[in-house]
């Protein structure tokens, strides 16, 4: 992934966003690597394992710098490490921090990701965690909107601002040293327009907001494909967001409704490939939600320049198809945060 950010940005003749801080525990000697990592944060919090002592203590830490504000990824695999910090008595710096907590489930499966936590590092604070780790956003305790003491933020914007967090991290390997200034500014409005909201932050954060939403909605969509009757309707129902909204959002993608459709092509034309799944076309296709045989196969021959029949034959006989990219038109991109976002999630997804 990082390789691929690089390539792109020398052919652009831009630097790749670097991370300014990595640093792990494994150069330590076991015993000692708790205290290493005390060590990094001491100017920040004062850090306690609550558990009898660990015979090692695996950890890495990176940073991010985005203009004013700056991102930390903080991990801790697999390891409950049962931790208590409490702010310093003597603050150095009087950040505000913005937390999304980062667990991965002991049998396995996929990181369940907590609610979002935030702080002022000049007020006296003491939390308790057992995370793997956690998504840390850094903001200078001057940033316009700040109240004096806390930030009244209410648990739905909460939960959106947790999503941003993610969303933006994923987004960083495929970004440039000159998309920093942007996301910082783009972040910031978004916050303002979550916590203090007003017509001129609502306005200036429409890009990371309509972000959020599209990955929302790419995250119902694909636990839903094989609904029936997921519809625009039924998403801007569950997302609270209206339906011109929701249109205007998936218009680079050709609209909500193209989009839902080539998910679930996409799913079929996977199946169809794979040899172990014997079942017919037809059964394949009703199951993703195409009742009618003859116009699910000509929907799957304009997408991919083949009839399913064909996709089957040449999958099955190990044939490798260069598929069509999505549709939609290309060329330079504006340096817009919701643009740069909204690529970086689709080109996870398919």
């Amino acid at each position: 992934m990082q390789h691929k950010a690089q390539t792109a940005a020398e052919g652009n003749g831009e630097a790749a966003l670097k991370c300014v801080i990595d640093i792990d525990t494994s150069g330590a000697p076991p015993a000692e690597q708790f205290d290493l990592y005390r060590n990094w944060n001491a100017s920040l919090v004062d850090i306690t394992l609550l558990r009898e002592r660990f015979k090692a203590f695996a950890a890495r830490q990176r940073a991010w710098q985005l203009g004013n504000l700056a991102l930390v990824s903080l991990e801790f695999p697999g390891t409950g490490y049962h931790r208590r910090w409490s702010g310093r008595k003597n603050p150095v710096f009087d950040h505000w921090i913005l937390s999304v907590p980062r667990t991965l489930p002991a049998g396995g499966g996929p990181e369940q990701v907590g609610k979002l936590c935030w702080q002022c590092l000049a007020v006296p604070h003491e939390e308790e965690a057992e995370d793997d780790g956690a998504l840390v956003l850094f903001l200078p305790r001057d940033f316009a909107f700040s109240q004096p003491v806390d930030l009244a933020i209410r648990p739905e914007m909460a939960a959106f601002i947790a999503d941003y967090i993610q969303l933006l991290y994923r987004s960083l390997p495929d970004r440039t040293e000159r998309d920093a200034e942007y996301i910082a500014v783009a972040t910031i409005n978004l916050l303002a327009a979550c916590i203090t909201p007003s017509r001129n932050h609502v306005f200036e954060a429409e890009g990371p907001i309509n972000a959020v939403i599209m990955a929302r909605a790419n995250k119902l969509i694909a636990a839903r494909l094989t609904e029936r009757d997921l519809s625009p309707e039924k998403l801007c129902h569950d997302l609270n967001v209206s339906r011109s909204r929701l249109y205007r959002i998936f218009e680079p993608t050709g609209g909500i409704s193209s989009y839902i459709r080539r998910q679930r092509l996409l799913r079929t034309r996977n199946i169809l490939v794979d040899s172990t799944d014997r079942r017919s076309i037809s059964a394949i296709a009703e199951e993703w939600g195409f009742m009618d045989a003859s116009t699910y196969s000509r929907t799957f021959r304009r997408e991919f320049g083949m009839t399913p029949k064909e996709a089957r034959e040449t999958g099955w006989l190990g044939i490798k198809h260069p598929w069509a990219p999505p549709g939609g038109p290309h060329g330079d991109v504006a340096p817009s945060l919701n643009v740069l976002l909204m690529n970086s999630y689709l080109a996870g997804q398919l």
